[in-house]
């Protein structure tokens, strides 16, 4: 039977093996393999919600065996770190658990066909201190361990105001002006209320200090100039002290050094300012990469240099044409993802069925930034330079949440994802509407 290996179980691939094992693996024409590092699934673009506690990561993730298991394909626990594209085989690195005891040992899997889908990491771009004292946002993981510091902070502050020390504050930092940066910035004030809801009442909005540094000269530099301002505007309102054009050159216990020599306190520290694809793709024997690693793939997503080997997401170069005629690359979003899962999946039935694969056209739906509950920008349908609707408010709002249920009815169909927002919204009057530990 054939064997088709997808790696990474981001928005992309879990999407694409939903797709062929629907397709394919409930047929029995292909058996459809997902590897990935973790057990569960979070849409990437919430992260900044579980990082603050407006999302559950043990709630509202999806279980990979059981999603496998509804859907017709197979689900693997590993890491992937080498491809033998001679003999066909990805190399999956040992398991171990937090004991160094192995759970599964180095090995090997067959594959006809692979896709590579295994997204971005974030860039450092080698700023002194950075790894050591950043806390980054790639995973659910470094996302909880943000929200559990967050949350002992908000403890340990409270208890120093209630004996007396009124000067006490708490103090964060985040680097990086584009979409996480700023929704997680708003997220964190929406943060704070809810503690003081639930207890921690002597924390009041002038105990929370959020700095915003951007390099560039402006916040959401993939959005208009309009839309910049207004969610600038939004967060210099909450709070937020918003630092453009300032470049962070050293991280350190302290804080964070601009270039100018200022020192910028900080107790936790977000680094937000850019992504990469992970090192070990460039290591792939006879494949290429472009500046940001990514692997260069022909206009159907194959990789140049292996007409076996997919890839897509984060990970995947693809050249296109700007509306000013100038070479630039599919953007690294969760919408480039959706998109080119679905050509993946169709070019691999194709390829199946003896038919001609067909080239991918990236389609830029827009681009939607959250403040929490306070407010929401954006602009939908057309490309970000060529016009569209701008939207802002309760409408962008909405438009911003239907980006999650349009990815819930693609993984679970969208009878499942209707009942999963119905669902959402029981909880609102069951559940505390913030995760506190």
């Amino acid at each position: 039977m054939i064997q088709i290996a997808i790696v990474g179980g981001g928005a992309g691939g879990l999407e694409l093996a939903t797709a062929l094992g629907r397709k394919l693996g409930r047929k029995g024409k292909a058996r459809i393999t997902l590897i990935d590092r973790n057990h569960t699934h979070i849409w990437k673009p919430l992260l900044h919600e579980v990082a603050s506690g407006s999302l559950d990561a043990e709630l509202d993730a999806v279980n990979y065996r059981v999603h496998a298991h509804r859907n017709g394909f197979a689900f693997e626990l590993g890491t992937l770190c080498g491809v033998d594209r001679a003999r066909k085989c990805i190399e999956l690195d040992a398991l171990v658990d937090d004991t160094g005891e192995e759970i599964l040992p180095r090995r090997e899997k067959h594959y006809d066909y692979l896709v590579l889908a295994i997204g971005s990491v974030s860039n450092d771009f080698n700023v002194s201190g950075v790894s050591e004292h950043c806390i980054f946002l790639d995973s659910p993981d470094q996302a909880q361990v943000f929200h559990q510091r967050l949350v002992d902070r908000f403890i340990r502050l409270d208890q120093a105001l209630e004996a007396g020390q009124a000067d006490r504050k708490l103090r964060i930092a985040i680097v990086g002006g584009g979409a996480t940066g700023v929704e997680l910035s708003a997220e964190l004030f929406k943060a704070r209320e809810w503690f003081s809801t639930y207890g921690l009442k002597t924390i009041t909005p002038e105990h929370l200090e959020v700095s915003l540094v951007e390099a560039g000269p402006r916040l959401l530099p993939a959005l208009n100039e309009r839309i910049s301002s207004g969610a600038h505007r939004e967060l210099l309102k909450l709070g937020v002290k918003v630092r453009t054009a300032t470049a962070v050159v050293s991280a350190s216990r302290e804080g964070l050094t601009t270039r100018e020599g200022e020192l910028i306190r900080a107790d936790l520290m977000v680094w937000a300012a850019g992504v990469k694809a992970p090192g070990f793709l460039s290591a792939i024997d006879g494949l290429a990469c472009n500046r940001m690693g990514q692997l260069l793939v022909e206009p159907t997503l194959q990789v140049q240099g292996d007409t076996d080997i997919y890839a897509l997401g984060d990970c995947a170069g693809f050249a296109m044409e700007g509306p000013d005629d100038q070479q630039r690359w599919v953007p690294p979003r969760a919408q480039s993802a959706h998109q080119m899962a679905d050509c993946v999946a169709r070019n691999l039935r194709r390829r199946l069925a003896g038919k001609p694969e067909q080239a991918f056209v990236y389609k830029d739906m827009g681009s939607l930034v959250s403040l929490s509950e306070y407010s929401a920008f954006g602009r939908l349908m057309g490309g970000l330079a060529r016009g569209g609707i701008s939207l802002e408010g309760k409408v962008a709002r909405l438009a911003y949440v239907s980006l999650y249920r349009m990815h819930q009815g693609a993984i679970h169909g969208w009878p499942r994802a209707l009942m999963m927002a119905f669902t959402d919204k029981i909880n609102h009057f069951i559940r505390p509407r913030f995760k506190l530990h």
